[in-house]
């Protein structure tokens, strides 16, 4: 498999990452419901978002360099395998992050508790965090999710359309860069043009996310902290949720292909 470079593993290394941070983040969600301190926690989860973000911005750059040293002969196989590649590393990621769910749940939750009592400052709780005394109590904490975490877990409660929408978003977030970059090859004479719509269409992903996903997710965990709902139906959604993340990355897959021939046609409206 010559797709497979030093490059490309590299980069499937940075995505694993982030989609394992991504997923991650519903367990601050979880953790700030826990112990009832849910504006903390959010610090926590903009930090994650921050990390993520950037580990995403360093790793499109890499990414875009795929094209310019693809094989004259063959690039659009050649390239198509590479970016393969690349959403299953996302796949991958996303599902660590379901498994180190309950182990980070428990770690977020002492994070956030030793967050209000350093006053609010994060620096203080990363020192903390890197202190080798409180890696080794942490390490308590780590293991792998049971049956039993499903325990009085109400699925039937669980609205599917958010559902369907969170895995069709996230299948456009993953493959949104990727597309437009593919769609460089398809329109060779509007390349710059379809590299450019890659901001556009995560923007616009990003977007979505915000207006449809997020806020019904806060809402159900400030219901927990006010008494108006059970944290067995948070953990029940947000189980439900990194669920459709997984589906959404493999559903990147099947939109690879029709989103950069989407993405190349569209570019002879802006070209």
């Amino acid at each position: 498999m010559e797709f497979i470079t030093e490059k490309v593993i590299l980069i499937a290394l940075f995505i694993f990452i982030i989609h394992s941070i991504e997923t991650l983040a519903y367990a601050v969600r979880l953790s700030g419901a826990r112990v009832r301190m849910i504006a903390s926690a959010l610090s926590l989860f903009n930090l994650m978002v921050i990390v993520s973000r950037l580990s995403n911005m360093m790793q499109q750059p890499f990414t875009g360099s795929l094209i310019d040293t693809a094989p004259k002969e063959n690039a659009m196989s050649f390239v198509e395998s590479q970016f393969r590649v690349l959403i299953g590393s996302s796949t991958l990621g996303t599902l660590l992050g379901i498994l180190l769910l309950p182990t980070f749940v428990a770690l977020f939750s002492r994070a956030i508790i030793h967050l209000s009592e350093a006053k609010g400052s994060i620096p203080a709780v990363i020192k903390l965090g890197l202190n080798l005394d409180f890696i080794v109590r942490g390490l308590n904490h780590i293991h792998l999710p049971r049956l039993s975490y499903l325990k009085d877990v109400r699925f039937i409660d669980f609205p599917f359309k958010l559902f369907i929408i969170n895995m069709f978003i996230t299948a456009i977030y993953t493959t949104g860069v990727l597309s437009a970059l593919y769609a460089a090859l398809l329109a060779p004479e509007r390349s710059s043009t379809a590299i450019m719509a890659s901001g556009l269409i995560n923007g616009i992903a990003t977007i979505l996310l915000v207006i449809f996903v997020d806020p019904k997710i806060s809402v159900i965990a400030d219901n927990v902290v006010n008494n108006r709902g059970g944290y067995q139906n948070l953990k029940g959604v947000s189980l439900m949720m990194v669920s459709s993340r997984l589906l959404g990355t493999c559903l990147a897959q099947l939109l690879f292909i029709p989103g950069a021939i989407y993405v190349a046609w569209f570019t002879k409206f802006i070209a």
